[in-house]
């Protein structure tokens, strides 16, 4: 078994966890919903799975960054099949240069996630803690970018042209 079949399998099982939680509906005409949705444990505690998830993702992250551009397709596969697990599991993030790479690579596998605007607002977010700790931010951003993905899937940028142009600020 590759390393990414049995990475992939471990995905498969916390998506399968999380999934429930992710699908679960939210009541809008609720005039609470905000607070509720506020108030809830993070899914990945409510589904007791948090420790598998950073494993498993920290896992994936690697596999990512090692491999060559066929490798680094599949991850992003991956994870375009596993939703859930895509929604829920977060790298924990440290305002340093390893920290803010480790999050831009996480960023790069997720190549957009769900909506190009939630990556932006995360990269912006994240740009921001890393700048304030004096993390030195283009070659690290130059860096991930060359390991993204060229393709534009919601005609916003490809996610190794928004890496480039974060770079160029």
């Amino acid at each position: 078994m590759t390393e990414l079949t049995e990475i992939g399998d471990r995905v498969a099982l916390v998506d399968a966890r999380l999934k429930p939680i992710a699908e679960r509906p939210v009541d809008t005409s609720d005039p609470d919903w905000e607070r509720r949705m506020r108030e809830r444990r993070h899914p990945l505690d409510e589904a007791g799975v948090r420790t598998e998830a950073e494993d498993a993702l920290r896992d994936l992250v690697r596999c990512y960054e090692r491999g060559g551009e066929p490798e680094r397709a599949a991850v992003r596969a991956l994870l375009s099949r596993h939703t859930a697990f895509r929604w829920a599991a977060q790298l924990p993030f440290e305002a340093t240069p390893e920290g803010f790479r480790l999050r831009l690579l996480q960023m790069s596998v997720a190549d957009h996630g769900h909506d190009t605007r939630d990556e932006l607002v995360t990269l912006h977010y994240l740009r921001e803690e890393a700048r304030e700790a004096g993390v030195e931010l283009r070659p690290i951003l130059l860096e991930v970018a060359e390991l993204s993905s060229a393709e534009d899937r919601f005609g916003m940028g490809s996610m190794r042209d928004i890496l480039r142009n974060a770079a160029g600020r």
